[in-house]
């Protein structure tokens, strides 16, 4: 028996000694193959700038070089998240009791659909509630899992005139009616292991910090060859491990479990910013109007006195925020005194004045909507010429504005971020802002439903980069408070990654000007450029394949160049809703395959005029070739480039003859 007991746990430890040192060889390969390809790219990129550029052609040279500024950018972010890849996939054991609510997110999706993945959770081995939150507010699906022991959450009353936030909006409403102590959040199509629980929980028990663990998305409908590139194996694999070993591994949005406290000291500490905010602006603008009023009624101390009373009761207002009193008492005792004040200056018609004080009723609403108001509008207030009493009114209006009730201030706090038409990313930004820590469990736990047809995939990918570009705009990384320098260059490299339009624009342009028009934007394509472009294209090339680790990469970089008129159309819509006030209508995936089976090239009309470009640009080199206008190796090296790009827009062909083909979708 103690042979039989000792010899396994020998080789275990043997087993777990050889995978150690394979680690420890596989990160110091990855880190000399990063300082070599950050070194390669410099150099190039210093010799581009200072020597290369063909200025008589400064049109197309500037973007190129531009370009490739961006990729190599893009390449020194991507080896500094690489140069901290944490693995992780077995968690710490339980070591005690935890209470769980397993959420189940829907909107429209067919109710077997939400059923089934709601059955599923409810299998889950781990004690556990489980939850539908059904934003469509079905009956059918209340009565169906209302039958198998499964609860259903929907909205209240009181978001009947709120905005709704989405998905967003749905999670937090959940938090508010579920006690659980860790949420496990399920997009409606996805299947978690029974284990998922057992597997996972343990972060949460070894590091009471932990405030998320999220795992892989892995879809069971895409054939080998995925051709939409939905498994995404580079992101669930090394980029999250990557941006794991910074604690900056974030959301996903689904197949992963939160702690409920982390999210609410996240929702009451951006409540309490924005009413900050909303005060401190309040304030200011009320006193701007009490200025003017003193100044355009000096002569009649009865009013000063009154005015003073106003302005003393605002300096009280602030003073109690300072030192922490409920925002609720403090504003109904303000507004007391205010009642005071408009009894001595009741000599005017105050429905009159309100009627005048319209436009400020409209500033009205939550404290977010408040703090948001531009300073002209609340500097064309300040310019008006008010009467006493209209004074003392703009200012009770101003402060009414985030005077809300104790009930009020509770649906008012919102844990999941709503900037954005993805809630994942910047909540998990703002929990690591908090000095809350992230883990990237490497191990499917859920199975779910990738898009199969073209149309659908468009639109999450669309969806995907909007709401990263939305959240770039609203809180840059790179100047959020308490985050390290690390995590904010991770959450940039994101980012950043989604301006791979513009780039890729001028990559297959610059070729395609070349061959065809002889317009050459290097001024040679001499020993010195090759001296230097390929030892900084084959050690990136390399890092990908080290870093990877065997997973197949060439899909991903196919779509990150072939779907650049998506990430430009995101960037340019994020940049209207942000600073444009247009908005971005939350679009759900859609989980069943649309009927309609004709091939969609009106969706890919940009790409395939790329691609006749490229193809029309070798025709022309070939008649130069057959005349003699072409020699050197000039064209060569343009021929090759084109080829490759081509190589990388053949996936679109392959994406449209996929989504018209009549391939059966694989269920569960």
């Amino acid at each position: 028996m103690i042979v039989e007991t000792t010899v396994p746990r020998d080789d275990s430890r043997h087993e777990a000694r050889r995978r150690e040192a394979q680690r420890v060889r596989r990160h110091a390969l990855i880190r000399v193959i990063v300082v070599l390809s950050i070194a390669s790219g410099v150099n190039y990129l210093a010799w581009r700038w200072l020597a290369s550029v063909n200025w008589e052609h400064w049109w197309i040279a500037v973007p190129l070089v531009l370009a490739e500024t961006y990729s190599l950018i893009d390449c020194i972010l991507f080896g500094l998240g690489a140069w901290r890849l944490r693995e992780r996939h077995d968690a710490p054991p339980i070591t005690r009791e935890m209470t769980v609510d397993v959420l189940v997110t829907t909107y429209n999706e067919p109710l077997d659909l939400v059923m089934g993945t709601a059955r599923a959770a409810l299998a889950i081995r781990y004690p556990h509630r489980t939850w539908i939150l059904d934003d469509g507010d079905r009956a059918e699906l209340r009565a169906l899992a209302e039958a198998e022991g499964i609860g259903v959450i929907t909205r209240s009353e009181a978001w009947r005139d709120r905005p709704r936030h989405a998905k967003a909006g749905n999670l937090n409403n959940a938090l508010m009616v579920t006690e659980g102590e860790f949420l496990l959040i399920l997009d409606a199509d996805q299947i978690p292991s029974p284990d998922i629980l057992d597997r996972t929980l343990g972060w949460f028990d070894a590091d009471e910090r932990v405030a998320l663990v999220q795992t892989p998305q892995w879809f069971v409908n895409v054939p080998p060859s995925d051709p939409l590139g939905s498994q995404a194996p580079l992101f669930y694999g090394p980029i999250q491990q990557s941006k794991d070993g910074w604690n900056a591994a974030f959301f996903c949005g689904s197949n992963a479990i939160l702690r409920r406290e982390a999210l609410m000291q996240l929702g009451v500490s951006r409540y309490v910013g924005d009413v900050e905010r909303a005060v401190d602006r309040g304030v200011r603008a009320s006193r701007r109007v009490l200025a003017r009023a003193r100044r355009a009624h000096a002569r009649e101390p009865r009013v000063v006195a009154a005015l003073d009373e106003v302005a003393a009761a605002l300096d009280a207002l602030k003073s109690g925020l300072a030192t922490g009193e409920p925002l609720a008492d403090l504003t109904y005792r303000f507004q007391r005194r205010i009642d005071d004040v408009r009894e001595r200056l009741s000599g005017e018609d105050i429905s009159a004045l309100r009627a005048e004080l319209a436009a400020l009723a409209e500033l009205t609403g939550d404290p977010e909507t408040l703090a948001s108001v531009d300073d002209v509008a609340l500097e064309a207030l300040t310019e008006k010429s008010l009467s006493p009493l209209a004074a003392v009114e703009s200012v009770s209006l101003l402060v009414n504005a985030f005077d809300v009730g104790r009930d009020e201030e509770a649906q008012a706090i919102m844990p999941l971020a709503t900037i954005s038409v993805t809630e994942d990313m910047a909540t998990s930004m703002r929990l690591h802002g908090l000095g809350w820590r992230s883990v990237y469990h490497d191990q499917v736990l859920a199975r779910g439903l990738a898009p199969d047809d073209l149309p659908t995939m468009l639109t999450q990918r669309l969806r995907w980069a909007q709401g990263t570009m939305q959240v770039m705009f609203r809180e840059n990384p790179l100047v959020q408070k308490g985050l390290s320098w690390g995590q904010r260059l991770m959450y940039f490299g994101t980012m950043w990654s989604y301006l791979s339009g513009f780039a890729a624009i001028v990559y297959v342009t610059a070729p395609v000007l070349y061959l065809t028009f002889g317009v050459m934007p290097v001024q040679a394509w001499s020993v010195d450029f090759f001296a230097r472009f390929i030892p900084f294209f084959v050690l990136n090339q390399v890092l990908f394949i080290v870093v990877a680790n065997g997973r197949p990469t060439w899909r991903g970089a196919q779509y990150s160049l072939a779907l650049f008129p998506t990430w430009i159309r995101a960037v340019t819509s994020a940049v209207g809703n942000v600073y444009g006030g247009r908005s971005l209508a939350f679009s759900v995936t859609p989980k069943t395959r649309s009927t309609e089976n004709r091939p969609r090239w009106d969706l890919v009309r940009p790409q395939l005029i790329v691609m006749a470009a490229l193809v029309l640009s070798l025709v022309v080199v070939a008649i130069r070739y057959a005349v003699g206008q072409a020699e050197g190796v000039a064209p060569l090296v343009n021929i090759v480039w084109v080829l490759y790009d081509l190589a990388v827009f053949s996936v679109i062909i392959r994406a449209v003859r996929y989504s018209a083909s009549d391939h059966e979708p694989k269920g569960y």
